[in-house]
């Protein structure tokens, strides 16, 4: 092989490891992507509606790959200390549906984590899940929000 020949083959084969190295990484770096979810809190939401002042919101991460779901919320104007806290499903906007992970939500911010189930995941991804938070008065729930993927 010539000198010439060499340095054509060298530089075509170099060309072709820079291509093929994003192709290889690029879908195990977006199956591994973390996925927001964002509800916004109300009780126009919940159902039957209540007529709440309380409002919030609820921001979730969830990691498809370990199906490890992390969360931050607020809230405010409730009518009295909450009693229980929780994600529900499966469920479209406006069913009920039983909880599906309890959260602590004792003060406003809070923040939890959990790993979900291989069902649950697939409810969260379809938007069948929803947050809400309940008190004295309202013991089946104050507010609510439906999860929605965020943009």
């Amino acid at each position: 092989m010539t000198a010439r020949m060499s340095h054509r083959w060298s530089t075509s084969l170099a060309t072709l490891l820079v291509l093929a190295v994003p192709l290889a990484a690029g879908p195990a770096v977006a199956a591994g992507k973390d996925v927001t979810y964002r509800a916004a809190l109300n009780g126009s939401s919940e159902v039957p509606a209540t007529t709440s002042p309380g409002q919030g919101e609820i921001t979730a991460t969830f990691d498809p790959a370990t199906k490890h779901l992390s969360w931050s919320g607020r809230y405010s104007g409730l009518t009295g200390p909450v009693t229980a806290a929780h994600f529900h499903g499966p469920a479209k906007t406006g069913e009920n549906a039983g909880v599906l992970v309890p959260v602590t939500a004792a003060s406003s911010p809070f923040t939890g984590e959990a790993t979900l189930d291989d069902a649950k995941a697939a409810d969260l991804a379809a938007g069948r899940l929803y947050f809400n938070i309940h008190t004295a008065a309202n013991p089946k729930g104050e507010i609510r929000g439906q999860l929605e993927r965020a943009p």
